[in-house]
């Protein structure tokens, strides 16, 4: 049985993106800049236990097996990377989710990098995530696949990212 992955607003237990926005503020001694970041949130169901790579890959569009959706979003053709090495990762790398025992991964992800909308090249809107089967290794593994894919290995479950009024 493959891995269930849905994508919907309104439903705690499907996958939700919500866009939040940088601002800024005057204060008594300068100016201070806020940076809110993307915050993905839900549960996927079906996976086998453990680690698995959790990426926003170029395209919305699946075909059989997720291999439509392209490789990572990485529009400054950076490496691979760990969520925490950005700007220089692909845009994409979300790092790795955790199902548990009962194969449900339960999504808290925070992201400065990605944007919903304000820069185009940031944006993950219509692009496709990607749960793949195995562990990502941020870019550490120390061959030529894991600086292009994490050695994350096959597509499991894929859905498009849609923008949902708030």
């Amino acid at each position: 049985m493959r891995p269930v992955l849905l994508f919907h607003y309104h439903d705690p237990f499907w996958l939700v993106a919500a866009h939040k926005e940088a601002i800024k503020a005057r204060v008594p001694n300068g100016e201070v800049e806020v940076i809110l970041s993307v915050e993905i949130t839900g549960r996927i169901y079906g996976l086998r236990p453990g680690l698995h790579g959790f990426h926003v890959h170029e395209r919305g569009t699946f075909g059989r097996d997720c291999t439509n959706a392209g490789p990572h979003f990485n529009p400054f053709n950076q490496h691979h990377a760990g969520p925490s090495d950005a700007p220089r990762r692909h845009v994409g790398d979300l790092g790795n989710i955790y199902a548990n025992n009962w194969g449900v991964a339960n999504l808290a992800i925070y992201d400065n990098f990605i944007r919903m909308r304000e820069r185009r090249e940031l944006s993950i809107l219509g692009r496709g995530i990607v749960v793949h089967a195995d562990p990502d290794d941020l870019g550490r593994g120390g061959n030529g696949e894991s600086l292009e894919t994490g050695n994350a290995g096959a597509r499991l479950a894929c859905c498009q990212i849609i923008h949902t009024a708030f």
